[in-house]
């Protein structure tokens, strides 16, 4: 059975994600649909772009990624159709896919995008306002049906990609950003465990606030500790224990974090 992701900034109260679902089924009445999120802050590119990523590689061969997250809805932005190996994804040309690309090139797998152009695919009425009902659901269902890749338009190799962050080196450590703040609070950084010599013996400082050494979980500190350690995409992350880091730093996404290796 062919599984169909929804990932959006819908919102969980309105009509919109509903009707992603009723036009994929009229088409495909035998796929399995999967909402990754509809709860993307409304046109956070970056945030879906980082969703789609770390979820995707949980996903079998064959699963289709929708991704709307589309302020450019109704502009010369193109609707893309992409397959990263042995997935795809349907949605805006705005740079949702970058992280998927990255990993695939990364991967050396088999990288395809395709402008779609082929109003057939589509709904017979197109809005300005809403592709994801009028366009991209409908050609991921016909995807999902079996309509091959290339039939969905033209072939294309400029798509575009954002610019996300990049930790930089220092003579003490690293500085780095917080790149996405979850749920619960917890902070995010574009660090890795690649940027740090020896995972234990470092400082990490944030918003004139400083932590000595890594944990390996949360209960290794009582609550209310901030705490930094690697959340489970590999990525450091700052979080206070039973509580929200983001709320007590008053921290955004875009903050500097600073890394003090010790010899």
């Amino acid at each position: 059975m062919t599984v169909i992701t929804l990932t959006t900034d819908f919102g969980s109260g309105d009509h919109e994600a509903g009707v992603l679902k009723g036009v994929i089924w009229s088409i495909a009445p035998q796929v399995k649909i999967v909402d990754l999120s509809h709860d993307i802050p409304p046109q956070d590119i970056l945030a879906a772009a980082l969703l789609l990523g770390r979820s995707a590689p949980y996903f079998a061969d064959g699963t289709i990624h929708i991704g709307v997250v589309d302020p450019g809805v109704g502009t010369s932005r193109r609707g893309i159709a992409a397959r990263f190996g042995s997935q795809y994804f349907v949605g805006p040309d705005n740079g949702l896919v970058t992280l998927l690309l990255e990993k695939a090139e990364g991967n050396k797998v088999p990288i395809e995008f395709v402008h779609l152009d082929q109003p057939q695919y589509w709904l017979p009425e197109v809005t300005s306002v809403f592709h994801g009902r009028d366009v991209f659901a409908p050609v991921a269902a016909q995807l999902a049906v079996g309509v091959p890749l290339s039939a969905l338009g033209k072939p294309i190799s400029d798509s575009i990609r954002l610019e996300i962050p990049k930790p930089s080196r220092t003579p003490q450590g690293w500085f780095g950003q917080v790149i996405h703040i979850d749920y619960f609070g917890n902070l995010t950084t574009n660090l890795q465990a690649i940027h740090f010599n020896q995972p234990k013996e470092v400082i990490v400082r944030i918003k004139g606030v400083q932590v000595a050494g890594l944990v390996s979980t949360f209960g290794e500190r009582p609550p209310g500790t901030l705490v930094a350690l690697f959340d489970s995409s590999g990525s450091l992350a700052l979080s206070i224990v039973n509580g929200s880091a983001a709320h007590q730093l008053q921290a955004s996404v875009g903050d500097d974090v600073e890394i003090l290796t010790l010899e």
